[in-house]
């Protein structure tokens, strides 16, 4: 239900369980970001499907992930059951209606949904290294790949780019020493064995062209519904690391890309990053500084972040405090670190008169929530604790015929699915690899031939200084041995530029090359 720029979560309750007053989130601070915790089955996935649908039928474009498979539902209209309809009817929401929306799904892996894909440029060596665990030397290298890569015009697309870059920058490392900085072949082999790792947790899928257009996830259909994108992430999530980098990679894309819009009416697209602990654990303070301003600066790109978490203790006292629309399910307080998640989460709203919101928390059942968002001036209304709407959409994931056909009905269908394997840093340095190569093997033929030259002409003095009688033995003798001594030479040559040229190139192509 949308009504006057706000958004229909559901209706409060009052101390004695009636009903009190609907709860909107208002959409011109929407983009002021938002968060939804809650223990394993209170509900946080069935309020983020209620958000998903309330933007879509706002015009605003959605992005998510899709950790369970449920959310595949909003790409199927609901089905009418008795729970459904007894809380639509208590919560006096009377123009509940059954909907399916404009989903497009993707899937880093090709399997569930539209490839997706992003540049090692694009990535860069900050996400690259938190994507490999790196350490600060590691790092350093990973940062001095990148740069010589940019002096020297080679394009990073995919992981065999990067891999023969550092198999080049090895080869070269007293060269490259004195202008970049010392590089080690043991840090070199030490990234090389974590981009093995990285490609076997389905980095050489991600990595590559066509990559993903940012205009591809921000569009809205012909009636002015935003697209619902879903990304398939139950795969994804046995490569936690992967996950989590992937989201904040295009969190940066849409902050470089996006221009400035100030507060617009509504967001231009809404992120929903769901096991939002996967970003920030051990992840060195770099990172976190760096998803803290770009949640910080993103919001003036017309762009709402929202967090969905079991606690809110996962996510840094810097960026939960940067997040002013609240949905909170209930947590359990049976340890001393749930205690404290429980007066956590209390302390972060702005307090009720009517309840103990702390006591609150501890005692909501599913489908409950403790709702404050944003209201007049950016104000955080009180806390109401709050029954939440019935979707529209399906409750639980869509089957495989149902998604094959979304997928092909999809606007971006076929756009994605073959890859593109341009000229980049890998045939470059092949060609560099073979041109050397065959430029020392004319160098070797050429000192063969002077060295073959010269051999002759002493033999010629010889000639002519030995006796008339012996001359004719002596030439034809001399011109068999010559003959033989010429074609042993071009075989050698032959043979040396040969196995010269293979050894550049297994080098370029990341193998260890002899006497390295």
């Amino acid at each position: 239900m949308l009504q006057d720029g706000q958004i229909y979560l559901g209706t409060s309750r009052k101390p004695d369980d009636s009903i009190a007053d609907p709860q909107y989130m208002i959409l011109k601070y929407a983009n002021r970001h938002g968060l939804i915790t809650g223990a394993t089955g209170t509900g946080k996935t069935v309020s983020l499907q209620i958000l998903a649908e309330g933007f879509s039928n706002a015009g605003v474009p959605v992005f998510c992930a899709d950790v369970k498979g449920d959310l595949s539902g909003l790409g199927a209209k609901g089905e009418m059951k008795d729970f459904l309809a007894a809380r639509a009817k208590t919560i006096g929401f009377d123009d509940y209606e059954l909907q399916e929306f404009p989903v497009v799904f993707w899937d880093l892996f090709g399997e569930k949904g539209h490839p997706v894909r992003a540049t090692v440029s694009e990535m860069g060596p900050l996400l690259l290294s938190r994507l490999m665990d790196l350490n600060e030397t590691q790092e350093g290298v990973l940062n001095i790949a990148f740069k010589i890569a940019d002096d020297e015009g080679l394009l990073l697309l995919d992981l065999k780019d990067i891999r023969s870059l550092l198999t080049n920058i090895a080869e070269r490392a007293k060269e490259i020493g004195a202008t970049y900085g010392y590089v080690t072949t043991a840090t070199i082999g030490a990234i090389q064995r974590q981009l093995l790792v990285l490609e076997q947790q389905g980095g050489e899928m991600f990595f590559g062209e066509p990559a993903l257009k940012i205009s591809d996830i921000m569009r809205t259909t012909r009636d002015g519904r935003g697209s619902v994108n879903i990304l398939a992430a139950d795969k994804l999530m046995s490569s936690p690391r992967l996950y989590a980098t992937f989201l904040l990679w295009l969190l940066s894309e849409l902050f470089e890309e996006l221009p400035e819009v100030g507060d617009p009416e509504k967001p231009r697209l809404v992120f929903f990053f769901d096991e939002a602990h996967l970003l920030f654990d051990e992840a060195p303070r770099i990172v976190i500084e760096k998803v803290e301003q770009v949640v910080k600066l993103i919001r003036s790109k017309g762009v709402g972040v929202y967090f969905v978490t079991q606690n809110p203790l996962d996510i840094p006292d810097s960026v939960l405090a940067q997040l002013g629309n609240r949905v909170q399910h209930a947590l359990r307080a049976y340890t001393p670190r749930e205690a404290k998640a429980v007066k956590t989460a209390a302390e972060t709203f702005r307090p009720n008169p009517d309840f103990n919101t702390e006591d609150v928390i501890k005692n909501l059942g599913v489908g409950e929530a403790l709702v404050s968002t944003l209201q007049a001036k950016g104000i955080p209304s009180i806390v109401e604790r709050t029954l939440m709407r019935p979707p529209s959409s399906r409750l639980g994931p869509v089957d495989d015929r149902e998604r094959k056909a979304l997928i092909a009905m999809s606007p971006v269908a076929g756009v994605y699915e073959d890859t593109i394997d341009r000229e980049s840093a890998f045939e470059i340095l092949k060609k560099r690899a073979d041109a050397a190569a065959k430029a020392e093997a004319e160098q070797q033929e050429l000192e063969a031939r002077q060295k073959e030259q010269e051999a002759l002409q002493r033999s010629r003095a010889r000639y002519d200084d030995a006796p008339r009688s012996s001359r004719s033995t002596s030439r034809r003798r001399t011109s068999s041995r010559q003959s033989v001594t010429e074609a042993a030479i071009k075989s050698v040559t032959r043979s040396v530029a040969s196995s010269l040229g293979r050894a550049l190139v297994r080098g370029i192509l990341g193998s260890i090359k002899k006497g390295f």
